[in-house]
């Protein structure tokens, strides 16, 4: 994550409680967050690749692959 982009942020976040923000700096603001959080989602995405579950029969599988399965047996009891 760039260390830029969090500075930034933290200022425009410090100064919209001192000072306020113009229409430009709020547009900036909303730019910046979409930004981050893009990257904080693809983060956690990444992770979850990395993550297995053990099944109650011993195997283990991704856990997408095991959230996926238990979505559409949840969504089968409705």
């Amino acid at each position: 994550m760039d260390k830029d982009l969090i500075k930034r942020i933290n200022e425009l976040a410090k100064k919209k409680k001192t000072l306020g923000l113009n229409a430009e700096e709020q547009a900036e603001q909303k730019q910046l967050y979409a930004v981050y959080l893009a990257e904080i989602r693809e983060q956690f995405d990444n992770t979850l690749d990395n993550v297995s579950i053990k099944q109650e029969d011993g195997s283990v599988v991704p856990f997408k692959s095991a959230a996926k399965k238990k979505t559409k047996e949840d969504n089968k009891s409705e």
